[in-house]
């Protein structure tokens, strides 16, 4: 049967849905518990959530998604550790959801407003609730005098409605919620006013309870959305407990059904009805203007209930009627399971109806169109032909539209780091990336994971070549637009074999993959700040040869320097911060014409994409400005090298634990911290192949250039690779972090960290032991230290037989990354000439 059924099963996972119902997200630390992604109880009852079917099922979805297991505190960890924007990338990124339609008349607490929502679906529409609404006009000041009347308020009511009237794409009510289904649509003015003197007298904020003023309410919204054309989104079936079931059979709506004034309202009944789908079904069936949505029912039911419910709705609703949505609220995963689910039991339950003979699977696969996509594009005003994004129609206010995506953005670079550390772009129209692109990705031969410095061809030995192709899928929460080309955005991507599965050679997934080993071992999770380093330079033509020069000849902090170089920094400054890029210092740097600019730290994983999008940043500006910025270690042999210093801390539950304590205390570690740095000392000459990654690495890392040559540590030691920091307001005993010298700007940053991590963890396993610090210059003991590889051959030879780089980063990556180094080494001692390309390449 699956066999046959192949193109139903693919019509299901890759339609690009739209959530035609959901809520807003909340930032990690709400008081709202994560547990309630699983369930609509409260209280005592929550306690006893872990104990269904729908629990343990979806615990287990999220948990694969993850990768972690399926219990409920290594998903809680996974979470805190990831950080919110990381995990709505990875649930939405699975969900495959083009739009969606939030109502945000729930005040979570730490709630993200509409438009954060963007980062993780092209479209965001707002859906107003109306009880919410009247209720902030009844609990502003101004109605506490008596002079209010119901007149007062519906014309205060009406007015604030139609004010937002273009930013919204739809009403919706919860009356099931406050006093059931059986609305009258006749109440009388004189019972609604009674109704809201009621509530007048109650102590505030007021919560609208009365029904004859929601009665009046409510038909009063219903003709206002006739007038603006607007669908009405119902609250139908179950919901928390503060319902009555019994009141929110959707079949108590018959009397305003048949009042001929709301004949061409719209009204959406939510939640399949459940348990009430039959008869949702029925009302569908015969009356013109109600349209169904099973969001909640899917996935809050089991297996079989969700099934039969999807069943029931489909019994007699015509399936142009029938609409998909997640009810998605509070956390991502909602979204996911919503999404995940619905679109296995739509197949099951559409499979079932060719098997019956009702479709055919054609009429199958068009009705998942319909369901996923066309209805509710249709029902919301958001599309035309072929079920795409009406290029006529804008969404306003808290959301974003493809109508007008062009004319505000044209291009979109994802943008990714190879193995050599240069970073590359493949650029999409910005209307095909937002329908298509940021759900399916752009392909990339496998071979771009072996490229050098000097050849766009893969080094022979890296077992990558032209034959094979994995997706650049856009990771949606680093899409920024590009400050310095405005109508353009610049998006991270994952290198995925196939849709959701990590490709092994994907620098990025490398990183995840030693961190998520580092959390879920030790607890512990890893920031990183990074110092950029690099050289401006100029073009001088002399005589028709074109060189590159020193933009200026100042020395280290110069205040000439840096006010020569002022307009360019600042702009680079704003244009950093405009990308959620925080800087932390900026100098002239000892070199000619070399500067320096340090970022926050944040945890690794954004840390070294941020750096990524700080270098194109500056390297753009600097082109803008006619100059070159160039971040490769030694552009000129006869001057001072760059590096890209990093400083690194470990953190667990938002608390320094690399730092110290009077109980804990070793050099002003804690154990934790001696163990992790004692790993990254032992294996640093393997580490260097990552993070001093080219030939011309080493002539910066010479002695007596505060770039550390000598395998050592040293407690606030520049001359040591590995300096432990005690900055301003850290007690003196102690240190917060520690710095490594040997990083620079021809690293890959994700490659770079992913190597320090994996050597902590073998730190922290074998318990591993750090020597007495170096107190004073190294070079002064250079007779009992050992020196660190002197050139890339001997740190190739060090991560070659590095037994954890290959177990932790992977052997394919590590095989891949040496082929790429062998080749350096070769091409680079046969041409040296060719090293004075490099300042265009970093």
């Amino acid at each position: 049967m699956e066999a046959r059924y192949e193109a139903l099963r693919r019509a299901t996972e890759e339609v690009a849905a739209v959530d035609a119902h959901a809520h807003n997200l909340v930032e990690h630390g709400s008081a709202f518990p994560f547990l309630r992604c699983f369930s609509e109880a409260e209280g005592d009852a929550l306690a006893l959530a872990p104990h269904s079917l729908s629990f343990k099922r979806s615990l287990r979805d999220i948990a694969a998604l993850y990768n972690c297991e399926p219990v409920l505190e290594k998903v809680e960890k996974f979470r805190s550790a990831e950080g919110l924007r990381s995990v709505a990338s990875k649930c939405f990124q699975a969900a495959n959801i083009s739009a969606i339609l939030i109502d945000d008349g729930i005040a979570f607490d730490k709630m993200l407003d509409s438009e954060s929502h963007k980062a993780f679906a092209p479209v965001v529409g707002r859906v107003l609730r109306i009880e919410r609404l009247a209720e902030i006009i009844i609990n502003d000041e101004s109605f506490s005098g008596s002079s209010w009347t119901l007149d007062s308020f519906t014309e205060s009511y009406i007015a604030k409605l139609n004010s937002v009237s273009n930013q919204i794409v739809a009403l919706k009510s919860i009356a099931a919620y406050r006093s059931g289904l059986e609305i009258n649509p006749n109440v009388s003015k004189t019972d609604a006013e009674d109704g809201l003197r009621k509530e007048l007298t109650g102590p505030r904020p007021f919560r609208i309870t009365n029904k004859n003023l929601i009665d009046y309410l409510f038909t009063c919204s219903l003709g206002i959305a006739v007038s603006l054309n607007l669908p009405v989104q119902i609250h139908t079936g179950f919901g928390d407990k503060d319902l009555d079931l019994r009141k929110c059979n959707p079949l108590h709506l018959r009397a305003v059904l048949e009042d001929e004034r709301f004949a061409k309202c719209q009204i959406v009944l939510l939640h399949a009805s459940y348990p009430f789908s039959k008869e949702a079904s029925y009302l569908a069936s015969v009356y013109s203007q109600v349209y169904l949505d099973f969001g909640l029912a899917i996935p809050k039911l089991s297996v079989h209930g969700m099934t039969s419910s999807l069943k029931e709705l489909l019994e007699l609703a015509p399936i142009k009627k029938v609409m998909f949505s997640t009810d998605g609220y509070a956390f991502p995963e909602t979204y996911y399971l919503g999404a995940k689910r619905a679109r296995d039991v739509v197949y099951r339950v559409l499979s079932a109806a060719c098997e019956d003979g009702d479709l055919s699977i054609q009429e199958a696969i068009e009705a998942v169109e319909d369901i996923f996509r066309r209805n509710a594009l249709h029902l919301y005003k958001l599309n035309v032909d072929n079920g795409s994004i009406n290029h006529e129609t804008t969404i306003v206010g808290d959301s974003v539209s493809l109508s007008s995506v062009e004319e505000d953005v044209l291009f979109v670079r994802i943008i990714w780091s190879d193995a050599s550390g240069q970073y590359r772009c493949r650029v999409v129209p910005a209307r095909r990336f937002y329908e298509i692109t940021r759900n399916k990705g752009v392909g990339l031969t496998f071979a771009a994971m072996g490229m050098t410095s000097f050849c766009d061809g893969p080094a022979d030995g890296s077992n990558l070549t032209g034959v094979g192709e994995i997706r650049l899928v856009p990771d949606m929460p680093t899409l920024v637009r590009i400050p310095w080309s405005r109508r353009e955005e610049m998006v991270m991507a994952d290198m995925q074999i196939r849709p959701g599965e990590g490709w092994e050679y994907c620098p990025r997934n490398a990183l995840r993959k030693v961190t998520k080993v580092l959390l879920d071992e030790f607890n512990v999770t890893m920031k990183a700040g990074f110092e950029n380093e690099f050289f401006l330079r100029r073009k001088l033509v002399s005589d028709g040869v074109e060189q590159w020069v020193p933009y200026d000849n100042t020395n280290y902090c110069s205040t000439s320097a840096f006010d020569g170089a002022s307009s360019i920094l600042q702009e680079v400054y704003s244009s950093l911060k405009a990308s959620g890029i925080v800087v932390e210092q900026l100098h002239a740097e000892a070199g000619k014409g070399q500067f320096e600019i340090a970022l926050k730290y944040i945890l690794c994983t954004l840390a070294a994409d941020k750096l990524i999008y700080a270098r194109e940043t500056i390297k753009s500006i600097a082109r803008k400005h006619g100059l070159l910025a160039t971040f490769l270690p030694k552009p000129d042999l006869n001057d001072l090298g760059s590096g890209s210093h990093v400083h690194l801390s470990l953190w667990e539950n938002d608390q320094n634990v690399f730092m110290g304590s009077s109980k804990d205390n070793f050099h002003g570690m804690s154990k934790t911290g001696a163990q992790f740095l004692a790993g990254v000392y032992h294996h640093l000459p393997s580490i260097l192949a990552f993070t001093a990654p080219h030939p011309n690495s080493y002539d910066r890392i010479q002695p007596d250039t505060w770039s550390g040559a000598y395998q050592c540590w040293g407690k606030e030691n520049r001359e040591a690779p590995l300096r432990t920091a005690c900055p301003p307001g850290v007690p003196l005993d102690l240190v917060s972090n520690f710095e490594i010298k040997s990083f620079d700007g021809c690293a890959n940053p994700h490659l770079g960290l992913a190597a320090i991590v994996a050597a902590g963890i073998d730190g922290l396993r074998r318990d591993l032991k750090l020597p007495e610090p170096i107190e004073s210059n190294p070079s002064d003991h250079a007779s009992k230290l050992k020196r660190l590889p002197q050139n890339l051959q001997e740190s190739v030879e060090s991560l070659s037989a590095d037994k954890v780089f290959h177990e932790l980063i992977g052997d394919k990556l590590v095989t891949a990354a040496i082929a790429i180094r062998k080749a350096e080494i070769d091409h680079f001692a046969k041409n040296p000439g060719a090293f004075n390309d490099l300042i265009y390449r970093y």
